[in-house]
């Protein structure tokens, strides 16, 4: 049997020449119960289209996991450690996740109380919201009309002693209705993004990278990113940009001394570029807030030298100095045109390529407005893998 697929319904602001390769609706198919020939269709198309979307699914939590650990056997605990998500209080993401208690791999997220769940009694969800994130906000009158941010472009992984997940499995159990909000950038730009209550907005890491000039594609293949020791509680304290692409700097990090206990080998250094397993495409994959230092590698010999930028190869450690450089070459891929803002329905699943896109929640809920949905990923049981010798000879 050959899976049967159909492309996603792009909003009217989305270019569709920019999405001939990203996302597809599979059809026909139980993701709860799958073949092992029909699996290894799935697992080529979604390297290939980076999300793939089933609708209408009915698929367990012990199925959920399952179909998310298939993708690596290896790997057993949840992305950023099983029943780790609530027990450091300081982590940004400590107020967000839920775990089912007997598949700790299993995430519970949304907005609202959900009662009886799963052998949950009772579990109080907060939607995260820019307001708690961000340095500046919509204002009040703004909100009530519509207007709203996204909160977090990022990559889903600890990014620290674990490794990235290959795979992020989303399904959606309650979806509340509401009006259409308006996705602001709030960065002089003008731009602006109308999108679905509540949506997961993703962007291609691959088209990311296609679209940087010459000279940052030369940068983006040379280089790697030190990511800070537990980075989600180093970042807390500080504040967003208005875009959700960055952390201002403001010198607002928690130190690294007042950290939890951390070991220089547990501390992750990525390259700044994936390289997609079945594609053989460069994925620019840089969970922005969570950066801490770049180290840019020589031109290779030969490589044409004027106009390049760290022709000699470079240290970035100047905090400013990186994010400065990590936005100059991340935000061109967030454009409105650009941004594929998944409109949810009850009973969709949507699973997608941890380490070939970014994504991030948008918009506000009242609390009353419950949301309920089902998360997995796994930390992987390898590293992802950079651009070969050829691929920096060719971009550099």
């Amino acid at each position: 049997m050959t899976v049967q697929t159909i492309p996603l319904t792009l909003p009217p602001s989305a270019d569709p020449s920019k999405f001939a390769d990203f996302g597809r609706e599979v059809v026909g198919v139980n993701p709860g119960d799958l073949s092992p020939s029909d699996f290894a269709e799935i697992e080529q198309l979604l390297y290939k289209y980076d999300a793939l979307l089933f609708r209408n699914a009915n698929i367990s939590p012990e199925q959920q996991y399952a179909l998310t650990k298939a993708f690596d056997p290896q790997a057993e605990s949840y992305g950023h450690g099983n029943n780790k998500t609530q027990s450091t209080e300081k982590s940004i993401l400590h107020p967000d996740l839920k775990t089912i208690p007997r598949v700790p791999q299993v995430q519970l997220i949304g907005n609202g109380t959900v009662y009886n769940h799963e052998g949950l009694a009772a579990a109080a969800l907060k939607h995260p919201s820019h307001a708690t994130f961000h340095k500046t906000v919509v204002s009040p009158a703004d909100e009530a009309a519509g207007v709203t941010r996204f909160y977090r472009w990022h990559i889903d992984a600890a990014l620290y002693d674990l490794s990235p997940p290959k795979v992020t499995t989303l399904y959606a159990i309650h979806v509340p209705q509401g009006p259409q909000q308006t996705c602001r950038y709030d960065d002089r730009t003008g731009d602006v993004l109308p999108v679905p209550l509540g949506t997961t907005a993703f962007v291609s890491g691959r088209t990311m990278f296609d679209i940087l000039p010459r000279v940052l594609q030369s940068v983006a293949v040379r280089a790697r990113v030190r990511y800070a020791p537990h980075p989600y509680v180093w970042m807390a304290p500080a504040a967003a940009h208005s875009t959700g692409l960055a952390i201002e700097t403001e010198g607002k990090e928690r130190p690294l001394a007042e950290l939890p206990s951390w070991v220089e080998d547990k501390v992750k250094v990525f390259p700044v570029t994936w390289k997609n397993p079945v594609t053989g495409a460069l994925h620019f994959q840089v969970h922005p807030c969570a950066a801490q230092e770049l180290h840019v590698d020589p031109l290779p010999d030969g490589a044409p030298r004027e106009g390049a930028l760290y022709p000699d190869g470079a240290h970035l450690t100047d905090l400013k100095e990186v994010r400065d450089l990590l936005y100059k070459m991340q935000r061109p891929a967030i454009a409105p045109n650009l941004v594929y803002p998944h409109d949810w329905k009850e009973k969709d699943l949507v699973l997608f390529h941890n380490r070939g896109l970014l994504h991030t929640v948008v918009g506000a809920f009242r609390p009353d407005q419950v949301r309920a949905f089902h998360q997995c990923n796994l930390a992987a049981s390898d590293e992802p893998v950079g651009p070969t010798t050829e691929d920096v000879r060719r971009y550099a």
